[in-house]
């Protein structure tokens, strides 16, 4: 199953962790979606393994990066870039996703503004975020849809 970017749904708490599923919002105007993944893995090389290494994942998080246009008057894109000077618990929130095969992840994150207005004369202000996990998602698997 291939799908386009734009199926994916995504919404951010507007009041930071303790924001209910009715206080969250979509973030208007956004263009790009992306979602990397970091294991801490420790490698060691043991004798009776004739000097193979060996591995094992023993930490993990998830950023989720959005990039777009800064939208004055949408609750999503206002709550976005009042957190560039937010600092401590204020720059946190919750953050979920759905994807187009039914599959969901949500997450306590950080939300980490890395531009807030500016750009080229002729051009629309910008709006990037990254949303960085703060302990342990929750991910759903789905079923692809047909």
């Amino acid at each position: 199953m291939v799908y386009p970017v734009n199926a994916i749904k995504f919404k951010i708490g507007l009041n930071g962790r303790g924001s209910s599923p009715e206080s969250m919002a979509e973030v208007a105007d956004m263009e790009t979606f992306g979602v990397s993944f970091d294991s801490g893995v420790v490698s060691w090389n043991p004798l009776t393994e004739g000097g193979w290494a060996r591995r094992l994942v023993t930490g993990k998080s998830v950023a989720i990066s959005l990039k777009g246009k800064r939208n004055y008057g949408d609750p999503g894109n206002d709550y976005v870039a009042s957190l560039a000077y937010a600092g401590g618990e204020a720059a946190s929130t919750v953050l979920s996703a759905v994807f187009p095969d039914g599959s969901s992840l949500t997450m306590d994150c950080v939300v980490n503004v890395k531009s807030s207005d500016g750009g080229g004369a002729s051009d629309v202000s910008a709006l990037e975020f990254e949303a960085l996990s703060d302990g342990e998602p929750v991910y759903t698997a789905g079923g692809a849809q047909q």
